[in-house]
């Protein structure tokens, strides 16, 4: 069974085609600054590369059909139609009474909408790209694994806000929890370790609790707002900054705007929100780029502390995500605000230009990794078992 992954970011694209159940990639493809006359569209299968720069790539339709003509009738060509793909695996985020694996028909179309004020880049963007699909290939069946998925084992306790609790019945105001496919990949490679905490760190941040495999905890809120700062998301910030700002002049939509588009690392830094931008101002004196880094690993470690509670112990801890699998500087933070419990990082393992793999020393009291989340994995994984009625593969 060939099933297609399309992972839709607010400006780009990411493919992978997949021959199940044996997990074999037959093809990848990406397209990066959706939208724009300077876009980049990768594409790979066996030993065959393409790759355009710049490139005209308005919509996510002209993306989605640049792949699938590469895919078909390319130099690299994997399959011989279109019509050899039976399902399209899309890593959804949220919609509205749907939080586990579920076929995108239109009612669950409609709680995706029903969520646009939520999660409006990410919806937004798989709305469109999920219209675009399923008229490129309309035989295919389309099945969206969303974030929220891996997360339905949040106990009550934890998922709850200290509100009315009409609000929780009526509206469904609870912490969602995302990231659910890299913390779900983390959660796999780390079995059958009992007690772990999975910090995906990359524009977007998230800390997840696991215990027996299972998440019971992670730092997103109802929105993909909360938690730990963002690259220009705030993270946590007490909600009654809103009307008090509001009093001092400016719209709602401006303060939407800069709490989502220059919050968090970008806000703080007063640089940029990626983080090899601010290690560079680091290193040229910038006291601001440093607090926001200094701000970062505060806020994870906070997460980690109240986890480590939580889980009765820990037994590894995980770094997954741009920042995670390549900021030495942050894992090294981390693991010395760890180290009253007897974290013991190897430093050499851990300057690496690409580590992977384990990267504590043998005497440390908590397994330290870098595992680099396949999230496609386990998109295309619950896919087939959601077509196929499986459990296991």
């Amino acid at each position: 069974m060939k099933i297609l992954v399309c992972n839709a970011g607010s400006t780009s694209l990411k493919f992978k085609l997949w021959q199940m159940p044996e997990f074999v990639c037959l093809a990848s493809g990406r397209v990066e600054r959706v939208g724009s006359e300077n876009a980049i569209f990768q594409y790979t299968s066996g030993d065959t590369g393409v790759y355009r720069e710049p490139i005209s790539i308005p919509d996510y339709e002209c993306g989605i059909r640049l792949f699938l003509d590469e895919l078909v009738c390319g130099k690299g060509r994997a399959i011989d139609s279109e019509s050899e793909i039976e399902a399209v695996g899309f890593k959804t985020v949220l919609a509205k009474g749907y939080p586990g694996v579920h076929e995108l028909k239109e009612d669950v179309l409609d709680g995706m909408r029903a969520y646009l004020s939520v999660a409006p880049a990410h919806n937004s963007a798989y709305l469109e790209a999920i219209a675009t699909v399923r008229a490129a290939l309309p035989n295919a069946r389309l099945i969206g694994v969303f974030e929220t998925a891996f997360h339905q084992t949040i106990p009550l306790k934890y998922r709850l806000y200290p509100i009315p609790y009409e609000w929780y019945e009526r509206y469904g105001v609870m912490k969602m929890g995302y990231h659910g496919a890299s913390h779900g990949y983390i959660a796999r490679a780390l079995a059958p370790r009992k007690r772990v905490i999975s910090c995906h760190l990359g524009g977007s941040g998230s800390i997840c609790a696991i215990l027996n495999g299972k998440s019971i905890d992670n730092s997103f809120g109802f929105s993909l707002q909360a938690g730990i700062p963002h690259s220009s998301r705030t993270g946590d910030a007490d909600l009654y900054i809103v009307p008090f700002l509001l009093e001092q002049g400016l719209s709602i939509d401006e303060i939407y705007s800069e709490l989502g588009k220059n919050g968090g690392l970008k806000g703080i830094s007063g640089t940029s929100g990626d983080l090899r931008d601010i290690e560079k101002a680091i290193r040229e004196g910038s006291e601001r780029a440093q607090l926001a880094l200094d701000m970062m690993a505060a806020s994870i470690l906070r997460y980690i502390g109240a986890y480590i509670v939580e889980l009765g112990g820990l037994d590894a801890i995980a770094f997954t995500g741009g920042v995670g699998e390549n900021s030495a500087r942050m894992r090294k933070m981390i693991a010395d605000g760890l180290s009253f419990m007897g974290a013991k990082l190897d430093e050499g393992a851990n300057a690496c230009e690409k580590p992977s793999g384990l990267i504590s020393r043998p005497d440390s009291a908590v397994e330290i990794f870098v595992i680099p989340a396949d999230e496609e994995y386990i998109v295309v994984s619950d896919t087939y078992k959601f077509c196929t009625n499986s459990e296991r593969i």
